[in-house]
């Protein structure tokens, strides 16, 4: 049997305290919360994010990537940003009621709704729970453009649902892939499904007539950024319309999950890396100015723009075709259907 997962996180900075194991730490098992959330609907007003709603059926990600930017959010629970964000994990069960309420409000216009901002909505927890297919049909049933972010095989199970919706409002799927090497990816993001099968759902999606697109996310310098040709060539191939990427982002305690999981998985790299960051940040390791947290400066970056921009333009990725959030912005086909005689509240209630 392979050996155990081991449970790791650097000091919670809103703990007053930390306490110090004596010994091996205990296997890091499974542990699934509910969230008693009242809202759904995230806000998002900064200009380094290019969407301002966003829905999050969980909490904590079971992929394990250990640049993820949303670790720290677990540090507001009492719990860490290393494995307790990995094996921790929240579910809101009444997502996709509470998701119709906020478009039977008179305020609701129709945007774009982005799934999802701090963590993959179609993580393992989604083949029981199915909440994002709950919300999604929410979608559905009020014509609300989505786009979706996610590394996940299970996306292909709502295949028919994402190409309805594509085919009635707007619609889009971006698969996160941000490496070439195997063995890079898996030290990195262990508990993601392998690169050729992410690429095969691009495929998959796009034959069913859902908008799909990459994820260059993130550009981690000194690690990844000489395989975006070859990442976006192969998306292209496999039918993606358009491309992203963002720099990596290292804010408060992802800082040491990220350096501890790759001295400890890629020991040969990490100073390489860690000079590359920083010759990409004017010497930071991160920033959090708004505007800044997913742009780079100097030199080095600047020929990682050019790259990805040479790239974009020959593959006809600069176009910006077939991401849910670029066509006719202004346009909606949002609308609220009526209520179904006798309903009370939303055709997805249930008991409490």
């Amino acid at each position: 049997m392979p050996e155990p997962k081991r449970i790791w996180n650097p000091p919670n900075p809103y703990l007053t305290e930390h306490r110090e194991l004596l010994g091996e730490p205990p296997a890091a098992q499974l542990e699934v919360y509910e969230d008693r959330s009242k809202s759904i609907l995230s806000h998002n007003d900064s200009p380094d994010i290019g969407f301002r709603w966003s829905v999050n059926p969980y909490r904590g990600c079971f992929m394990s990537c250990a640049y993820c930017y949303a670790r720290p959010t677990h540090e507001y629970f009492g719990f860490g940003a290393g494995t307790d964000f990995e094996r921790k994990i929240f579910v809101k069960p009444r997502a996709p009621q509470l998701l119709e309420r906020a478009f039977r409000h008179r305020s609701w216009k129709g945007e774009l709704i982005v799934f999802s901002g701090v963590t993959d909505c179609y993580q393992p927890l989604e083949a029981a729970w199915k909440l994002t297919r709950g919300c999604l049909e929410v979608c559905r049933a009020f014509r609300n453009p989505v786009a979706l972010i996610t590394k996940s095989l299970l996306i292909r199970r709502d295949a028919e649902l994402l190409a309805a919706l594509a085919r009635e409002a707007r619609a889009s799927v971006a698969l996160s892939i941000a490496f070439l090497d195997e063995e890079v990816a898996r030290a990195v993001e262990p508990s993601a499904p392998t690169i050729r099968r992410r690429f095969e759902t691009m495929e998959m999606l796009a034959k069913a007539g859902v908008p799909v697109g990459i994820g260059v996310a993130p550009v981690i310098p000194g690690l990844n950024d000489e395989a975006i040709p070859g990442l976006l060539k192969e998306a292209k191939r496999r039918g993606a319309q358009f491309a992203f990427h963002t720099l990596l982002r290292l804010p408060g305690s992802v800082k040491a999950v990220f350096f501890h999981r790759l001295r400890e998985q890629l020991p040969l790299r990490a100073a390489r890396v860690e000079h590359r960051i920083r010759e990409s940040r004017a010497g930071r390791l991160s920033d959090s100015r708004f505007g800044y947290r997913h742009h780079g400066e100097g030199a080095y970056w600047e020929s990682v723009e050019q790259l990805w921009g040479v790239w974009t333009r020959r593959l006809g990725f600069d176009r910006g075709d077939g991401a849910a959030g670029e066509r006719d912005p202004e346009r909606t086909t949002f609308r609220r259907p009526p209520r179904p005689v006798g309903q009370l509240e939303f055709p997805w209630a249930t008991a409490a």
